[in-house]
């Protein structure tokens, strides 16, 4: 499965009531595929809020996604949690959905070993025949997959590719190692151009919400040998890669891009407790940043 350079991590539309605003989702889907150029979506993933998305909200976004998309772009369904037999039965009712792929994020907050952390993933994958995408976050699960057992389950034919966010060391051990076909994304905007030049093929983006199709170009012209030109888009797009989530101090994903995204048009409307939309100074800063876009 090719899911494309540049994989969009979708914001999920909330009404002002919380309940999920499916014009909206339509609408944004439509920006993201036409717009920003996104070759594959993932659905309720971190960036979609999942931790606060029910079960069946969850399934109907898979769902939604998958009829509105119309074959336009991958859908990829966030399916991970840190209970290994509830991923399990998400991941199936998934698979009956239509979606194209699973993301499984590395099971946080009960912090397994290596061994925990590889059956997990393996037992997962070989409950569907959907290709599998490990997600692999320390920052935000407290654990770090490592480059070892990553490359352990990179033998599975079912797991394609990992969306990476350790570090730039991690991506190059994992490329150096992959079996042919298995495939490793930057899930840290900034690092999309310096994962590219170790050998990652592609971004996992919040940015692109608002800069994917100059992220796309990025991407394009990297993979062209046009590398100065690559490095100067980076260097465009960098200030919005590291403001959305320093903005000027950190700020919980993804309350300053779904703020963007109104400021732009699209009625996404707030995060749901417990993040919290930005204060007066962190939206005066992203309206810079989206100024200097």
């Amino acid at each position: 499965m090719d899911f494309g350079r540049l994989i969009t991590a979708m914001v999920t539309p909330f009404r002002g009531d919380g309940s999920i605003h499916w014009d909206e989702t339509a609408r944004l889907i439509d920006h993201l595929i036409e717009d920003q150029k996104s070759d594959a979506l993932v659905i309720a993933g971190t960036t979609g809020e999942s931790p606060t998305l029910t079960e069946e909200e969850k399934l109907e976004l898979f769902r939604f996604a998958v009829k509105h998309a119309a074959g336009r772009s991958k859908i990829i369904a966030g399916t991970g949690s840190n209970n290994t037999a509830h991923s399990i039965e998400l991941t199936k009712k998934a698979e009956q959905c239509g979606v194209d792929g699973i993301l499984l994020v590395t099971p946080y907050y009960n912090k397994p070993n290596q061994e925990g952390l590889y059956r997990h993933f393996e037992a997962v994958a070989a409950a569907t025949t959907l290709p599998v995408m490990l997600y692999n976050v320390p920052g935000r699960t407290g654990i770090s997959l490592s480059a070892a057992t990553t490359l352990r389950l990179a033998q599975i034919p079912n797991v394609v590719a990992t969306k990476e966010c350790a570090s730039i060391d991690q991506v190059t051990a994992i490329v150096a190692g992959a079996p042919e076909g298995f495939i490793v994304y930057s899930g840290d905007d900034s690092a999309a151009l310096p994962a590219l030049a170790v050998g990652a093929y592609g971004i996992v983006s919040v940015a692109s919400h608002v800069a994917g199709a100059q992220m796309k170009a990025m991407i394009q012209a990297y993979v062209d040998g046009q590398v100065k030109e690559a490095a100067r888009l980076h260097q465009q797009l960098f200030p919005l890669f590291k403001g959305l989530f320093e903005c000027p101090e950190p700020l919980p994903n993804p309350a300053a891009v779904k703020y963007a995204l109104v400021q732009r048009g699209y009625q996404v409307g707030d995060v749901r407790l417990p993040l919290v939309a930005p204060t007066e100074r962190e939206a005066a800063f992203i309206n810079h940043l989206l100024s200097n876009l």
